[in-house]
């Protein structure tokens, strides 16, 4: 576990906001010299406290306006398979992404369709329908707001309209 200091804390509280600040944006905004900056984002990267920066995609957008939360509990004779399970669902264009849990369930796992029965068809085949899977439960996802806990800020974004369910 790495030790932040305050200027690394602002750091990674300025690009959890906005991953796209530029370099000299960015030195500005947290008080030091942009080659000290940049010196210290590529720190933060290899020591592992900043994996990567990702574009947000409105999945409505690009065809996939529904999405939910499906938790899924394996068979006690697939608990050796954890981490292949979470591998092979991560790895499926309908998933966002794949939590491992503690508790009555194994995984949650964040879906995108472009509707109820491209959902269905998904639970069906690919949990359902195979041998490790015990069981399933579906959730719809009407709204999400992103944390902001640094700044006390969240953002909304708005998956499935509610006229459309």
């Amino acid at each position: 576990m790495s030790e932040l200091d305050a200027i690394d804390a602002a750091i990674v509280r300025e690009l959890q906001q906005d991953a796209r600040l530029a370099n000299n944006v960015l030195a500005a905004r947290v008080g030091i010299a942009p080659s000290t900056c940049h010196g210290r984002v590529r720190s933060l990267f290899e020591r592992g406290v900043i994996r990567g920066a990702h574009a947000e995609v409105d999945q409505a957008s690009i065809g996939r306006p529904l999405q939910a939360m499906i938790s899924v509990r394996l068979r006690p004779h697939a608990r050796g398979e954890l981490s292949a399970f979470a591998l092979s669902m991560a790895g499926l264009p309908e998933v966002l992404n794949v939590y491992f849990l503690a508790g009555a369930d194994d995984f949650l796992i964040h879906v995108a369709t472009a509707g109820s029965e491209e959902l269905r068809e998904f639970v069906l085949h690919h949990l359902s329908g195979t041998r490790d899977v015990a069981m399933t439960e579906t959730s719809l996802i009407f709204e999400h707001l992103r944390g902001g806990a640094e700044s006390g800020s969240a953002q909304r974004t708005t998956p499935v309209p509610p006229s459309t369910i």
